[in-house]
């Protein structure tokens, strides 16, 4: 089984936003300890906090 690099698939977030950068961090560290479950969480969660926090209004979530 190999593992699927999904994060080309995700947008970059704004450089501002400081909870985006400690998803991506955490995610890059993950995966340079080679814990893809752990990295597949990262990216869950950025994009939940993503949908909640950057979404403009009117958008659907």
């Amino acid at each position: 089984m190999t593992a699927r690099d999904n994060s080309a698939a995700e947008p970059t977030e704004p450089a501002a936003c400081q909870v985006c950068q400690e998803f991506e961090l955490a995610e890059a560290v993950a995966r340079s300890q080679r814990d893809e479950s752990r990295a597949t969480d990262c990216r869950v969660l950025r994009r939940r906090h993503r949908d909640a926090e950057h979404a403009a209004p009117g958008e659907p979530s």
